[in-house]
């Protein structure tokens, strides 16, 4: 064991620039998991660590009881509906969506603690939450969400299927980042990562994490957001 230890230490120092870890957050014992993160070189790693907390992962944030408690009430309504292969901006690929403001005491009591956790101030969240149902065959594009629909943050529980989602800084393609998310996990951006950098959900077929392909099958993402900074921008 202690041998396994000593090699694990020196990989990382090794590789620290693939690994970087977000501070702990003062007011929970979560700690955002580093292995989940992958950078492209040390100057995307400095320049994210510039900002405190602008990218953080925590896996099983959800208990399996509230993660049934999602699906539950989740999929109560959406496998009505049809998967799209079409979207308005092009930037979805295989989905069906949902915007919610009204959750089960259980699920309304797990959304606020993520806005709690995930936001500066709660009370300039917005009232609905985005469903995105993403299917088996389904991906996302590149995009940057447009600011007159949400602020400076994003908080997503991922549910289902694992997934990379990979993040490339819009004026500088050699700066990405390929995050892991796992089932139950709930994902934060902010700032920098959520306004200089573009994110996607890979497809099946270019679903890699270091070197090791995560299949992808049927995901669903729960997502918070926070009122746009600017309310007259178009």
């Amino acid at each position: 064991m202690i041998i396994c230890g000593t090699l694990i230490k020196q990989l990382l120092k090794q590789h620290s620039y693939r690994l970087y870890s977000s501070q702990v957050i003062s007011s929970s014992s979560l700690k955002s998991n580093p292995s989940n993160i992958i950078y492209s070189s040390q100057k995307v790693a400095d320049l994210l660590q510039k900002q405190s907390n602008c990218l953080q992962i925590f896996d099983n944030y959800l208990t399996d009881n509230e993660n049934n408690n999602f699906l539950k009430e989740i999929d109560g309504y959406m496998k009505r509906k049809r998967y799209e292969y079409s979207h308005w901006d092009n930037a979805i690929h295989g989905y069906r969506e949902s915007e919610r403001s009204e959750w089960t005491p259980e699920n309304q009591q797990v959304l606020s603690h993520i806005r709690q956790l995930a936001f500066d101030d709660p009370t300039q969240t917005l009232v609905h939450v985005h469903v995105l149902d993403i299917a088996k065959d389904g991906y996302i594009k590149p995009h940057i969400d447009a600011i007159r629909y949400c602020g400076t943050t994003i908080a997503g529980l991922s549910l289902l299927s694992s997934c990379v989602m990979r993040f490339v800084h819009k004026d500088d393609k050699t700066l990405s980042i390929d995050v892991l998310l796992k089932p139950k996990s709930l994902y934060i951006i902010k700032n920098i990562i959520r306004f200089d950098f573009t994110h996607e959900i890979l497809k099946d077929q270019e679903s890699y994490f270091n070197n090791i392909h995560i299949p992808r099958n049927r995901r669903l993402s729960i997502i918070c957001r926070n009122m746009p900074v600017d309310l007259s921008a178009g």
